[in-house]
């Protein structure tokens, strides 16, 4: 029993330092969130006590306006929390395969399928959508990457739908906040066993990461591809 407390409350503790991890890295960004997040709280809060003195019942709509006032707080804090994340990681290398690994469930993603000189990189998503090709770098040249992974891919999943994704801001471009969104609006049209078997055939093909291991998430400046390296 008491090793089950002890491990509740390092749990909670874990909890409490990763909000406050958050809230810190949300703060650099924006520096308005803590008067943000207090006046949500507040008016909340003001307006069910308020309720509830004109319906004769301050008590019960005061607690859950209290309720009501922390789940509000909470959403707010997390959307701006995202938002801000993405601010940071925005025009980073690397920083849209760090948006695929968290795509959820029904996605298998394999990062860098293929990178040039420039450090311009093509990730790649299979799911019930089919093959998303996602690419940042310079727009020019990601296009003659997308080409050529089309190309090579088309030998063994010609039946499969393909899309590509250019991530930026500009025109035709989709900004990495509205990523995941994007790909989970394309229409589902294959079956579990087929994606499965899409993601063999792939995996049959080889990427770049059977040869380079990369880290999770951006990659770092300045990194240089290894000769042997499959380069475009």
């Amino acid at each position: 029993m008491a090793r089950k407390e002890t491990a509740a409350d390092a749990a909670n503790a874990g909890r409490l330092k990763q909000i406050v991890l958050t809230y810190k890295m949300t703060r650099k960004a924006d520096s308005k969130i803590g008067l943000v997040l207090a006046a949500v709280g507040i008016v909340t809060f003001g307006v069910f006590l308020a309720i509830g003195f004109l319906l004769g019942h301050p008590v019960y709509l005061g607690i859950l306006g209290l309720l009501l006032a922390f789940l509000a707080t909470a959403i707010v804090f997390g959307r701006r929390a995202e938002r801000a994340a993405f601010g940071q990681m925005e025009g980073q290398p690397g920083a849209a395969a760090a948006v695929l690994d968290n795509i959820g469930r029904g996605w298998t993603t394999t990062p860098a399928v293929a990178m040039n000189r420039s450090q311009d990189v093509v990730h790649r998503a299979v799911g019930k959508a089919g093959i998303v090709l996602v690419a940042e770098g310079n727009p020019n040249r990601v296009r003659t990457l997308l080409a050529a992974e089309k190309k090579r891919m088309a030998r063994i999943v010609a039946d499969v739908p393909v899309h590509d994704v250019i991530v930026g801001t500009g025109e035709g471009q989709v900004e990495l906040k509205k990523l995941r969104t994007t790909m989970l609006k394309y229409p589902r049209v294959l079956t579990g066993p087929q994606v499965t078997a899409t993601n063999d055939r792939l995996r049959a093909l080889g990427d770049l990461m059977s040869n380079m291991p990369l880290p999770k998430g951006p990659m770092p400046k300045g990194m240089r591809m290894p000769k042997g390296g499959r380069m475009r």
